[in-house]
């Protein structure tokens, strides 16, 4: 089980960003959070084996939102996270 921070800039707030990205963790197994910061990214903590978690940063980088723009992601790992038991988006 790894854990990865996933920081995604672009146009991905106010276009419904944290709840499809929600829909594709969910659809891969993935378990962590989503979060809106004040700088107008996202920040997304993604757990789940490797392979999951390629997958889905695979689809984050194509934006899961039709009305998105992914510019730029940069992921970064987090260890000794402690497990997370679902995927929740925050605020």
């Amino acid at each position: 089980m790894e854990t990865k921070q996933i920081r995604v800039t672009g146009l991905v707030q106010g276009v419904g960003f944290r709840w499809t990205t929600q829909m594709v963790a969910n659809d891969l197994g993935i378990k962590g959070t989503v979060k809106n910061n004040m700088d107008g990214s996202v920040t997304i903590v993604a757990q789940a084996d490797p392979l999951k978690l390629a997958q889905f940063i695979s689809k984050v980088k194509a934006s899961p939102t039709p009305a998105g723009r992914v510019d730029n992601i940069e992921v970064k790992n987090l260890p000794d996270q402690k497990p997370f038991h679902s995927f929740t988006v925050i605020g």
